[in-house]
Protein backbone atom coordinates (compact mmCIF):
# COMPACT_ATOMS: atom_id res chain seq x y z
CA UNK A 1 0.00 0.00 0.00
CA UNK A 2 2.86 2.31 0.86
CA UNK A 3 4.63 1.55 -2.46
CA UNK A 4 1.48 2.43 -4.42
CA UNK A 5 1.14 5.73 -2.57
CA UNK A 6 4.78 6.56 -3.18
CA UNK A 7 4.37 5.84 -6.91
CA UNK A 8 1.37 8.15 -7.14
CA UNK A 9 3.29 10.89 -5.35
CA UNK A 10 6.19 10.48 -7.78
CA UNK A 11 3.82 10.64 -10.76
CA UNK A 12 2.22 13.81 -9.43
CA UNK A 13 5.67 15.33 -8.86
CA UNK A 14 6.75 14.47 -12.42
CA UNK A 15 3.51 15.88 -13.85
CA UNK A 16 4.03 19.09 -11.88
CA UNK A 17 7.60 19.40 -13.12
CA UNK A 18 6.52 18.73 -16.71
CA UNK A 19 3.78 21.35 -16.50
CA UNK A 20 6.19 23.84 -14.93
CA UNK A 21 8.70 23.36 -17.76
CA UNK A 22 5.95 23.67 -20.37
CA UNK A 23 4.63 26.84 -18.74
CA UNK A 24 8.14 28.30 -18.61
CA UNK A 25 8.70 27.52 -22.30
CA UNK A 26 5.36 29.12 -23.22
CA UNK A 27 6.21 32.24 -21.19
CA UNK A 28 9.54 32.51 -23.04
CA UNK A 29 7.93 32.01 -26.46
CA UNK A 30 5.25 34.60 -25.67
CA UNK A 31 7.84 37.28 -25.02
CA UNK A 32 7.36 39.82 -27.86
CA UNK A 33 11.02 39.80 -28.88
CA UNK A 34 11.15 36.00 -28.87
CA UNK A 35 7.89 35.81 -30.83
CA UNK A 36 9.24 38.19 -33.46
CA UNK A 37 12.51 36.24 -33.75
CA UNK A 38 10.98 32.74 -33.82
CA UNK A 39 8.18 33.60 -36.24
CA UNK A 40 10.45 35.61 -38.54
CA UNK A 41 12.98 32.77 -38.80
CA UNK A 42 10.22 30.17 -39.28
CA UNK A 43 8.36 32.15 -41.93
CA UNK A 44 11.59 33.17 -43.66
CA UNK A 45 12.63 29.50 -43.89
CA UNK A 46 9.28 28.49 -45.39
CA UNK A 47 9.38 31.35 -47.91
CA UNK A 48 13.05 30.75 -48.78
CA UNK A 49 12.47 27.01 -49.26
CA UNK A 50 9.56 27.72 -51.59
CA UNK A 51 11.58 30.28 -53.55
CA UNK A 52 14.53 27.88 -53.85
CA UNK A 53 12.25 25.13 -55.17
CA UNK A 54 10.70 27.54 -57.69
CA UNK A 55 14.10 28.62 -59.00
CA UNK A 56 15.75 25.21 -59.14
CA UNK A 57 13.07 22.57 -59.72
CA UNK A 58 9.73 24.09 -60.70
CA UNK A 59 9.74 24.34 -64.49
CA UNK A 60 7.25 25.96 -66.87
CA UNK A 61 4.64 28.61 -66.05
CA UNK A 62 2.32 26.42 -63.94
CA UNK A 63 4.60 24.62 -61.46
CA UNK A 64 6.12 27.82 -59.99
CA UNK A 65 2.59 29.15 -59.44
CA UNK A 66 1.51 25.93 -57.72
CA UNK A 67 4.66 26.12 -55.61
CA UNK A 68 3.68 29.66 -54.65
CA UNK A 69 0.24 28.42 -53.58
CA UNK A 70 1.79 25.69 -51.42
CA UNK A 71 4.32 28.14 -49.97
CA UNK A 72 1.51 30.54 -49.04
CA UNK A 73 -0.46 27.70 -47.43
CA UNK A 74 2.59 26.70 -45.37
CA UNK A 75 3.17 30.31 -44.31
CA UNK A 76 -0.42 30.53 -43.08
CA UNK A 77 -0.09 27.18 -41.30
CA UNK A 78 3.02 28.24 -39.39
CA UNK A 79 1.61 31.65 -38.50
CA UNK A 80 -1.78 30.37 -37.33
CA UNK A 81 -0.29 27.39 -35.47
CA UNK A 82 1.96 29.70 -33.44
CA UNK A 83 -0.98 31.96 -32.63
CA UNK A 84 -3.16 29.01 -31.58
CA UNK A 85 -0.69 26.81 -29.68
CA UNK A 86 1.74 29.38 -28.26
CA UNK A 87 0.02 32.75 -28.05
CA UNK A 88 -3.34 31.08 -27.33
CA UNK A 89 -5.32 33.70 -29.20
CA UNK A 90 -7.76 33.82 -32.12
CA UNK A 91 -6.10 34.83 -35.38
CA UNK A 92 -8.43 37.79 -35.91
CA UNK A 93 -6.08 39.37 -38.47
CA UNK A 94 -7.01 36.52 -40.84
CA UNK A 95 -10.75 36.48 -40.06
CA UNK A 96 -12.37 34.66 -42.99
CA UNK A 97 -15.73 36.54 -43.05
CA UNK A 98 -13.86 39.70 -44.09
CA UNK A 99 -11.45 38.08 -46.56
CA UNK A 100 -13.29 38.54 -49.87
CA UNK A 101 -14.31 42.17 -49.41
CA UNK A 102 -11.05 43.47 -47.92
CA UNK A 103 -8.78 41.46 -50.22
CA UNK A 104 -10.76 42.73 -53.20
CA UNK A 105 -10.53 46.36 -52.02
CA UNK A 106 -6.78 45.96 -51.55
CA UNK A 107 -6.33 44.50 -55.04
CA UNK A 108 -8.31 47.30 -56.65
CA UNK A 109 -6.46 49.91 -54.61
CA UNK A 110 -3.04 48.53 -55.58
CA UNK A 111 -3.96 48.42 -59.27
CA UNK A 112 -5.53 51.88 -59.16
CA UNK A 113 -2.66 53.57 -57.35
CA UNK A 114 0.03 52.15 -59.64
CA UNK A 115 -2.03 52.96 -62.73
CA UNK A 116 -2.37 56.52 -61.45
CA UNK A 117 1.43 56.72 -61.15
CA UNK A 118 1.85 55.46 -64.72
CA UNK A 119 -0.72 57.91 -66.12
CA UNK A 120 1.10 60.80 -64.43
CA UNK A 121 4.41 59.53 -65.84
CA UNK A 122 2.84 59.30 -69.32
CA UNK A 123 1.54 62.86 -69.02
CA UNK A 124 5.07 63.97 -68.05
CA UNK A 125 6.48 62.21 -71.13
CA UNK A 126 8.78 59.85 -69.22
CA UNK A 127 6.75 56.64 -69.64
CA UNK A 128 6.07 55.72 -73.26
CA UNK A 129 4.17 52.68 -74.51
CA UNK A 130 5.77 50.88 -77.45
CA UNK A 131 3.32 48.03 -77.91
CA UNK A 132 2.28 44.74 -76.37
CA UNK A 133 4.52 41.95 -75.19
CA UNK A 134 3.43 38.36 -74.51
CA UNK A 135 0.09 37.77 -72.75
CA UNK A 136 1.93 35.05 -70.83
CA UNK A 137 3.69 37.80 -68.89
CA UNK A 138 0.41 38.42 -67.08
CA UNK A 139 0.55 34.99 -65.45
CA UNK A 140 1.50 35.69 -61.82
CA UNK A 141 4.61 34.01 -60.50
CA UNK A 142 4.79 31.97 -57.31
CA UNK A 143 6.95 34.70 -55.79
CA UNK A 144 4.32 37.33 -56.57
CA UNK A 145 1.74 35.23 -54.72
CA UNK A 146 3.75 34.21 -51.66
CA UNK A 147 5.80 37.36 -51.06
CA UNK A 148 2.91 39.69 -50.05
CA UNK A 149 1.69 37.09 -47.55
CA UNK A 150 5.19 36.61 -46.12
CA UNK A 151 5.99 40.30 -45.78
CA UNK A 152 2.58 41.31 -44.43
CA UNK A 153 2.67 38.53 -41.83
CA UNK A 154 6.13 39.59 -40.70
CA UNK A 155 5.95 43.39 -40.79
CA UNK A 156 2.29 44.02 -40.01
CA UNK A 157 1.02 40.77 -38.48
CA UNK A 158 4.02 40.33 -36.17
CA UNK A 159 6.10 43.52 -35.79
CA UNK A 160 3.24 46.03 -36.01
CA UNK A 161 0.82 43.97 -33.89
CA UNK A 162 3.25 43.28 -31.05
CA UNK A 163 4.65 46.81 -30.93
CA UNK A 164 1.08 48.15 -30.97
CA UNK A 165 0.16 46.03 -27.96
CA UNK A 166 3.04 47.55 -26.02
CA UNK A 167 3.25 51.13 -27.28
CA UNK A 168 0.13 51.87 -29.33
CA UNK A 169 -0.67 52.22 -33.02
CA UNK A 170 1.42 55.27 -33.88
CA UNK A 171 4.68 53.88 -32.50
CA UNK A 172 3.96 50.57 -34.26
CA UNK A 173 3.24 52.52 -37.45
CA UNK A 174 6.69 54.13 -37.36
CA UNK A 175 8.76 51.14 -36.21
CA UNK A 176 7.21 48.59 -38.58
CA UNK A 177 7.72 50.97 -41.52
CA UNK A 178 11.38 51.61 -40.67
CA UNK A 179 12.07 47.89 -40.29
CA UNK A 180 10.28 47.23 -43.59
CA UNK A 181 12.53 49.73 -45.36
CA UNK A 182 15.74 48.48 -43.73
CA UNK A 183 15.11 44.88 -44.85
CA UNK A 184 14.77 45.99 -48.48
CA UNK A 185 18.21 47.66 -48.42
CA UNK A 186 19.78 44.33 -49.47
CA UNK A 187 17.79 44.14 -52.74
CA UNK A 188 20.00 44.15 -55.83
CA UNK A 189 19.68 47.43 -57.70
CA UNK A 190 18.00 49.18 -54.78
CA UNK A 191 19.04 52.77 -54.15
CA UNK A 192 19.12 54.91 -51.02
CA UNK A 193 16.13 56.82 -52.36
CA UNK A 194 14.30 53.55 -52.94
CA UNK A 195 14.99 52.29 -49.41
CA UNK A 196 13.95 55.63 -47.93
CA UNK A 197 10.77 55.52 -50.00
CA UNK A 198 9.93 52.01 -48.77
CA UNK A 199 10.50 53.09 -45.17
CA UNK A 200 8.73 56.46 -45.28
CA UNK A 201 6.12 55.98 -48.02
CA UNK A 202 5.31 52.35 -48.80
CA UNK A 203 5.74 50.93 -45.30
CA UNK A 204 3.18 53.46 -44.02
CA UNK A 205 0.99 52.84 -47.09
CA UNK A 206 0.82 49.11 -46.24
CA UNK A 207 0.47 49.66 -42.49
CA UNK A 208 -2.48 52.05 -42.90
CA UNK A 209 -4.92 49.32 -44.10
CA UNK A 210 -4.00 47.21 -41.07
CA UNK A 211 -4.71 50.18 -38.80
CA UNK A 212 -7.98 50.74 -40.64
CA UNK A 213 -9.29 47.16 -40.57
CA UNK A 214 -7.12 45.42 -37.91
CA UNK A 215 -6.82 42.61 -40.44
CA UNK A 216 -4.18 41.70 -43.03
CA UNK A 217 -6.35 41.03 -46.07
CA UNK A 218 -6.44 44.59 -47.41
CA UNK A 219 -2.68 45.07 -46.90
CA UNK A 220 -1.95 41.78 -48.69
CA UNK A 221 -4.19 42.74 -51.61
CA UNK A 222 -2.67 46.23 -51.90
CA UNK A 223 0.88 44.88 -51.63
CA UNK A 224 0.35 42.14 -54.19
CA UNK A 225 -1.54 44.27 -56.73
CA UNK A 226 0.91 47.19 -56.44
CA UNK A 227 3.87 44.90 -57.26
CA UNK A 228 1.99 42.88 -59.89
CA UNK A 229 0.68 45.93 -61.74
CA UNK A 230 4.09 47.60 -61.67
CA UNK A 231 6.08 44.64 -63.00
CA UNK A 232 3.66 42.29 -64.80
CA UNK A 233 1.48 44.93 -66.44
CA UNK A 234 3.57 48.09 -66.94
CA UNK A 235 7.06 46.52 -67.19
CA UNK A 236 8.60 48.69 -64.44
CA UNK A 237 11.34 47.46 -62.05
CA UNK A 238 10.08 46.32 -58.61
CA UNK A 239 12.37 47.40 -55.76
CA UNK A 240 15.37 47.18 -58.09
CA UNK A 241 14.27 43.93 -59.80
CA UNK A 242 13.52 44.31 -63.55
CA UNK A 243 9.88 43.87 -64.55
CA UNK A 244 8.50 41.78 -67.44
CA UNK A 245 5.05 43.06 -68.27
CA UNK A 246 2.20 42.97 -70.73
CA UNK A 247 3.26 46.29 -72.27
CA UNK A 248 6.55 47.08 -73.93
CA UNK A 249 7.54 50.47 -72.64
CA UNK A 250 10.39 52.87 -72.02
CA UNK A 251 10.66 54.66 -68.70
CA UNK A 252 13.31 57.33 -69.11
CA UNK A 253 13.88 60.81 -67.76
CA UNK A 254 15.20 62.60 -64.66
CA UNK A 255 15.93 60.16 -61.84
CA UNK A 256 13.73 62.25 -59.57
CA UNK A 257 10.77 61.25 -61.73
CA UNK A 258 11.80 57.72 -62.80
CA UNK A 259 13.38 56.53 -59.57
CA UNK A 260 16.50 55.31 -61.38
CA UNK A 261 17.29 51.61 -60.91
CA UNK A 262 14.71 51.45 -58.08
CA UNK A 263 11.96 52.07 -60.61
CA UNK A 264 8.67 53.80 -59.95
CA UNK A 265 8.97 53.20 -56.19
CA UNK A 266 11.94 55.55 -56.10
CA UNK A 267 10.18 58.37 -57.97
CA UNK A 268 8.57 61.50 -56.58
CA UNK A 269 5.42 60.56 -58.54
CA UNK A 270 4.88 57.41 -56.50
CA UNK A 271 5.84 59.27 -53.32
CA UNK A 272 3.01 61.74 -53.78
CA UNK A 273 0.45 59.09 -54.77
CA UNK A 274 1.45 56.76 -51.93
CA UNK A 275 1.46 59.49 -49.28
CA UNK A 276 -1.95 60.77 -50.42
CA UNK A 277 -3.45 57.28 -50.19
CA UNK A 278 -1.86 56.72 -46.77
CA UNK A 279 -3.15 59.99 -45.33
CA UNK A 280 -6.66 59.23 -46.56
CA UNK A 281 -6.66 55.74 -45.00
CA UNK A 282 -5.27 57.07 -41.72
CA UNK A 283 -7.99 59.72 -41.54
CA UNK A 284 -10.62 57.02 -42.00
CA UNK A 285 -8.90 54.83 -39.38
CA UNK A 286 -8.87 57.66 -36.83
CA UNK A 287 -12.52 58.52 -37.49
CA UNK A 288 -13.44 54.84 -37.19
CA UNK A 289 -11.87 54.66 -33.73
CA UNK A 290 -9.45 51.89 -34.75
CA UNK A 291 -6.31 53.54 -33.37
CA UNK A 292 -4.87 51.79 -30.30
CA UNK A 293 -3.62 54.49 -27.89
CA UNK A 294 -0.25 54.44 -26.17
CA UNK A 295 -0.20 52.99 -22.61
CA UNK A 296 -0.09 56.48 -21.09
CA UNK A 297 -3.34 57.41 -22.83
CA UNK A 298 -5.25 54.19 -22.28
CA UNK A 299 -8.23 54.52 -20.05
CA UNK A 300 -8.47 58.25 -20.70
CA UNK A 301 -11.82 59.26 -22.10
CA UNK A 302 -12.17 62.31 -24.28
CA UNK A 303 -14.65 64.96 -23.23
CA UNK A 304 -17.76 65.09 -25.40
Amino acid sequence: MGDLSDTRDQDRTMDTQTHSKADLLLRILRNPFVTIAVLYVSLYYVNFAGLAYMLMLAKGPVMPLLTGVMTTANLLLVYCAYAYFVERRPVSEFALPHMGRELGIGLLLGFGLMTTCVLIAMAAGIYRLEGLDSMQNLLPTGVALALPFFEEMVFRGIVFRLVQQKYGSWVAFVISSLVFGAVHATNEGETFAGVAAIAFVYGPMLAAPFMLTRRLWMSIGLHGAWNYTMGKVYDIPISGTPGEGLFKATFEGPELLTGGSAGMEGSVIAFVVGIAATVLMLIIAVRSGNIVPSPSNRGITRPT
